[in-house]
């Protein structure tokens, strides 16, 4: 829906209850592609007051999903469901004072979303950044958010083309933490390149305490053919049909010193810190309603151990990971997408987890673009490996409903 634009005030807020419930235009898709705040209320509902030294916008969005594993892969007799609120959230966005400075506040209310099983408590905020910018080029954040890490992740969930992102990238992602990020592009219509970077606890979000190491990430990223159309190099799919050819190159290094936890900012925490180094290399091209992405992810430590404690083997899982991924959009607003994901543990954790490798069908009904879609994915899994007792094949049927402004 179009943003819309109100003083503060009971008469104001009425006003944008009735046009919210008569407006059927859709909004544009979410992108990352900028981390800073979305001020220009070209999207969700704004509000400003009358000597415009505050602004703030509101979306929200949800993901309904209901999902099926089979047996084995020959057996298609249900072996377990889904049936949950995969994502629910609210984001605010705004300015005080002035423009340049601005602010991004995103919380979550689903138990899955809040990463609750692994950490033991509901992790309501996502992401809470304050941002000034220097110039249109040139900002900095501080505070709790994404780290620049490989495009799958830092896409929103919201613009991705499959139900759930990738194996590759549930396993080596660097997610979220808290520090100070730098962001700086420049380029022509010929040729783009961002630089981002960031310097942050290495613990992860919602964390109180931290140990005495950092981590240090950087990312690359160049278009030599110059921008997408509306930002289209983080969000998945060619919904706007690019008229010429489009290409995005991107590389991340992160390196998380005396990490507590077993993937660095995620996961559980172990007896003794240790230190990840954690590589991607991604690109996205797009062209005429085709699309296709692909990641290479990597991680390693000097010398891994793997610990006993409480009758439970803890470690980190290192080794590396390939996700490819093509699609096509038809004039319509239908989409169908493939996608391999294959994925090898290091030479120590191969003892406890087996490789992956997965296909996946996935077709997309966009209303008309990624804030509203409806999207069905089919699965095949084959788990195997020295892990014997875990090998497994099987299928998988997801159905998910994304709806949003």
């Amino acid at each position: 829906m179009k943003a819309i634009f109100l003083r503060t005030g009971l008469s104001g807020f009425l006003m944008a209850g009735l046009l919210l419930m008569v407006s059927t235009e859709q909004a544009n898709a979410q992108t990352e592609v900028d981390e800073r705040a979305v001020i220009s209320f070209d999207k969700g509902l704004g509000f400003f007051d009358p000597d415009s030294v505050f602004g703030l916008n509101i979306r929200f969005r949800m993901q309904n999903r209901a999902a099926m594993n089979t047996i084995s892969g020959s057996n298609l007799a249900p072996d377990n469901f889904e049936a949950n609120v995969r994502r629910l959230r609210l984001r605010f966005d705004g300015f005080v004072g002035n423009t340049d400075f601005t602010y991004y506040l995103q919380l979550s209310f689903s138990r899955g979303d809040q990463d609750w099983d692994n950490s033991g408590f509901p992790g309501i905020v996502r992401d809470a950044m304050v941002f000034y910018n220097f110039s249109p080029n040139f900002y900095l954040g501080f505070g709790q958010g994404k780290l620049p890490g490989n495009r799958q992740r830092v896409t929103s969930s919201g613009s991705q083309q499959f139900a759930d992102r990738s194996a590759v990238n549930a396993i080596f992602n660097i997610d979220r933490d808290f520090g100070v990020m730098a962001y700086y592009n420049s380029g022509n219509e010929g040729f783009v390149y961002r630089i981002k970077t960031a310097i942050s606890s290495g613990e992860g979000r919602n964390i109180v305490n931290t140990d005495p190491g950092l981590a240090y990430t950087g990312r690359l990223e160049l278009l030599p053919l110059g921008e997408f159309k509306k930002d289209g190099d983080f969000f998945e799919g060619d919904l706007f049909r690019e008229k010429s050819p489009k290409l995005s190159l991107g590389a991340t290094l992160s390196y998380n010193h005396r990490a507590a936890k077993t993937s660095g900012q995620r996961g559980v925490y172990l007896p003794e810190e240790q230190n990840i180094l954690s590589s991607f290399i991604d690109l996205i091209a797009k062209f005429n309603g085709w699309a296709m992405a692909s990641e290479f992810a990597v991680r390693s430590i000097n010398d891994q151990q793997v610990f006993y404690v409480d009758e439970s083997l803890l470690y980190t899982f290192t080794g590396w990971g390939i996700n490819n991924q093509l699609s096509y959009v038809f004039p319509s607003n239908y989409e169908i997408a493939v996608r391999h994901t294959y994925v090898e543990p290091g030479n120590t954790v191969k003892w406890f987890q087996n490789k992956q490798d997965i296909y996946t069908l996935g077709f997309t009904k966009y209303m008309p673009d990624h804030k509203n879609k409806l999207q069905l994915n089919i699965s095949y899994h084959d788990n195997f490996g020295s892990y014997t007792s875990l090998a497994k094949q099987y299928w998988n049927i997801m159905f998910q409903i994304e709806m949003g402004i």
